[in-house]
């Protein structure tokens, strides 16, 4: 992606989708788009999921967030329902549970770990870089 000052959470999701193919191919084998901006409706609210997947091989939606800044621990409660919702609302009985991932510009690991369940398998927080590092950067991230 191009490199700005500041992108916005909409301008990050456009980038991907007009992306799509390659951003497909960075996930893995067997995922397939269901949309973005995924809305669904509990209580009278409206909640959006920023882009869905599934995949066909681990026979499982995938939810991701997109989040510009640092990410919160409101952010891993937010994707919490998410996945509650789809888990027990749209997710078939032969399905596996639903993954939730979080892209952030920046996370701390142990407030991830603190505030998500000890056993937890479906919540991920990580961080995306807009550009590749040098390889100067890339060796030291090696060593």
């Amino acid at each position: 992606m191009p490199e700005f000052s500041s992108y916005s959470e909409t301008e990050l999701e456009d980038q991907i989708i007009s992306k799509l193919e390659h951003f497909l191919l960075e996930l893995g084998n067997g995922f397939t788009f269901v949309g973005r901006q995924v809305r669904f409706t509990f209580d009278e609210e409206h909640f959006r999921v920023d882009l869905v997947f599934y995949n066909r091989i681990l026979k499982c939606f995938v939810l991701i967030d997109l989040k510009i800044g640092k990410l919160k621990h409101q952010d891993l409660g937010q994707m919490q329902m998410y996945v509650n919702y789809y888990d027990r609302f749209v997710k078939l009985d032969d399905e596996n549970k639903t993954v939730g991932i979080i892209l952030c510009k920046d996370k701390k690991d142990t407030m991830v770990e603190i505030t998500l369940p000890e056993n937890n398998k479906q919540i991920f927080a990580s961080k995306y870089k807009l550009v590749l590092p040098s390889k100067a950067e890339l060796k030291k991230i090696i060593e």
